[in-house]
């Protein structure tokens, strides 16, 4: 009997701890999705402000990339951006990203405010412990420019050159852009 009850005492301190630590990751995500979209959002006003959108193309297929992999070193895990309607076949949702993004979508109807869409877990995957967070990408003004629905022709035909089967048009303001994406192993 006494060891039932050292046992559920162990469980219940547990509880707690584990709550702390999951608060400590999604934390710790958030700056990372912070670093990650601030670099981006700055290197792409930067490239629109000196050679225009046509510019900005350039930054999301080389500098993304990059940004992500510096942000994913300083996580310790990986750090990147997904979407229902890609661009970038490289960034094409696993299944559990597929499923969140859903539920992001349904959220969004159901008139969550996006700013605060956003979803932590911790998956066993392969018999291995892993922490998933996502947060959702609110589409703004900025980002009609390549996602809306009434491109440049030059910038239209430019990201038909690149990327043969986008699908990241037609967004409008406050639409669910994607959603940045983080995964650290926790043993």
């Amino acid at each position: 009997m006494r060891k039932l009850v050292l046992a559920a005492l162990a469980v219940c301190l547990a509880a707690p701890a584990a709550a702390a630590d999951m608060e400590a990751l999604v934390a710790e995500s958030r700056g990372a999705i912070k670093g990650f979209g601030g670099s981006l959002k700055a290197a792409l006003v930067g490239a629109i402000e000196q050679g225009g959108p046509l510019n900005a193309i350039g930054v999301c297929k080389m500098d993304a990339p990059a940004i992500a992999a510096t942000q994913s070193v300083a996580f310790h895990g990986r750090v990147g951006r997904t979407s229902l309607r890609r661009r970038n076949a490289a960034n094409a949702p696993d299944g559990w990203e597929l499923d969140v993004l859903n539920a992001f979508e349904d959220r969004l109807a159901a008139g969550e405010d996006i700013a605060g869409i956003d979803h932590a877990e911790v998956v066993s995957e392969n018999g291995r412990q892993v922490f998933r967070y996502m947060k959702a990408i609110p589409t703004g003004g900025v980002c009609l420019t390549c996602h809306g629905s009434d491109l440049d022709p030059e910038l239209a035909a430019a990201l038909d050159a690149r990327y043969p089967d986008d699908q990241a048009r037609g967004f409008a303001i406050g639409d669910i852009r994607g959603a940045f994406t983080v995964r650290r192993f926790l043993d």
